[in-house]
């Protein structure tokens, strides 16, 4: 029994089955860079950047030295109760980071649900209104107000009800929802008017606090909102006193070749959460946004033991350091290029490749039945499973979607050695080579 086996063998009776989704059997040991380590010493090109938490790759030297350099000073003072040198200083350069104009203020959590749920608190405090509008296909995170914004997994809704209350959804404008020959315009439109449906009919817009959306959505499958239809959803919020918040743990920093993803829109929110990358996937998130509206509530509302420490924030102010100092938005734009160019010219060799969505170096890639061109479940397992073989992680989202976001720091060889994995396993999906895994059943979302 190999070290992966033993271990997991090991900690199968004491760990939930609601805590992790399953892919492969393996246990990361170790990481630098673009490259994990399992604990029996195979080294895999990381394709996942863990979720997008690892912006900035394993193990980067500027942030394990300002973790070492802190843990040796204070690992924690509650900042409930005391600032912190770190984390004073991190506050206003995160606030002035943030795609946000005017006085801008930040509160502190521990991931990127509890400050999905700070905008939920907030947004009520400001606007004195309940109904928060959220979006199908989004994920908030696991926290309970976060998981009652959620709408990408019916097992984020088995037998946990009731959610919390005053939580509205509509349809997000998902490519595979526009009609065949409906034109842009005529999509957009369409999905507005199912936008605007509850506030015509049960939900009155002046008891509306917030709309709450992802610029990109994530696990959703990596897709964009359509500008023209972001633009009307901005305009109806603001027309009727809404608050427009943005949740960017996933999709901000650098993950779509801007700071935030909502800067492909032009768009300033009010509120926006940041989490996993934001300390290179230490336990630290922030809930950003208007001054005013960060001091509509008085503490202890919104108030951790441990968020912002001062580990956590002194990894950050690494975090950002190698952001800006190795240029990595700028980098995941050009590796965006590169890696879109790669995936449509497979999609043009192989007629199972559908959809190709690419915003910086972050894509979604739909594999379906080159027959009826529906979603082929099966066939994806398939590929993520021998890419796997082949020496690379990725995965699959809404059952056929391809998950591509590597950290933003993967050199040349390694992305050019991470297309020719992908290449081979759609090659030997093709050549009819590929079987599912013995654990296919448990596999994925």
């Amino acid at each position: 029994m190999g070290k992966n086996e033993q271990l997991l063998h090991d900690e199968a009776p004491a760990f939930s089955s609601a805590s992790r989704v399953k892919y492969y059997n393996i246990v990361i040991e170790s990481g630098k860079g673009a490259i994990v380590t399992d604990a029996d010493g195979n080294d895999y090109i990381d394709l996942l950047a863990s979720a997008s938490a690892t912006n900035t790759g394993h193990a980067h030297p500027h942030v394990v030295k300002a973790i070492q350099d802190q843990a040796a000073k204070l690992i924690q003072y509650t900042p409930a109760y005391f600032a912190n040198a770190t984390a004073a200083k991190l506050a206003p350069r995160l606030a002035a980071l943030a795609p946000i104009s005017g006085p801008v203020a930040l509160s502190w959590g521990n991931s990127g649900s509890d400050a999905n749920d700070a905008i939920i608190k907030f947004a009520r405090a400001y606007t004195g209104r309940q109904y928060i509008v959220s979006f199908t296909g989004a994920y908030h995170g696991s926290t309970y107000g976060s998981i009652s914004a959620s709408a990408v997994s019916l097992n984020m809704r088995r037998k946990i009800g009731p959610m919390l209350p005053g939580m509205v959804k509509v349809p997000f404008p998902d490519p595979w929802k526009r009609l065949p020959n409906e034109s842009e315009d005529d999509f957009v439109d369409r999905m507005f008017a199912a936008f605007k449906l509850p506030f015509e009919t049960y939900v009155p817009a002046e008891e509306v606090a917030a709309v709450l959306i992802e610029p990109i959505q994530g696990d959703g499958g990596i897709v964009k909102t359509p500008t023209k239809y972001m633009q009307k959803v901005y305009d109806y919020a603001h027309e009727h006193g809404m608050l427009f918040a943005v949740d960017e743990v996933n999709q901000g920093l650098g993950r779509t070749g801007k700071w935030w993803s909502i800067e492909h829109f032009g768009l300033e929110p009010d509120l926006m959460s940041v989490g996993k990358s934001i300390a290179s996937g230490l336990p630290l998130s922030a809930v950003i946004g208007r001054q005013d509206i960060l001091n509509s509530l008085g503490s202890p509302a919104n108030v951790f033991t441990t968020a912002g420490n001062p580990v956590t924030t002194a990894a950050a102010m690494a975090t950002l350091d190698v952001i800006e100092d190795e240029h990595l938005v700028e980098r995941s734009a050009k590796l965006g290029e590169r890696a879109k160019a790669f995936f449509e010219a497979e999609k043009q060799k192989y007629p199972f490749i559908g959809d190709v969505r690419m915003y910086g170096l972050n894509g979604g890639i739909n594999i379906v039945d080159p027959e009826t061109g529906a979603d082929d479940v099966d066939a994806t397992t398939k590929l993520i499973y021998r890419v796997f073989e082949l020496g690379a992680l990725i995965i699959s989202l809404r059952g056929n979607v391809l998950r591509f976001q590597p950290p933003l720091v993967i050199t040349d060889e390694q992305l050019d050695k991470a297309f020719e994995i992908l290449d081979q396993a759609f090659s030997d999906f093709a050549a009819g080579k590929l079987s599912l895994p013995d654990n296919a059943d448990e596999m994925g979302w």
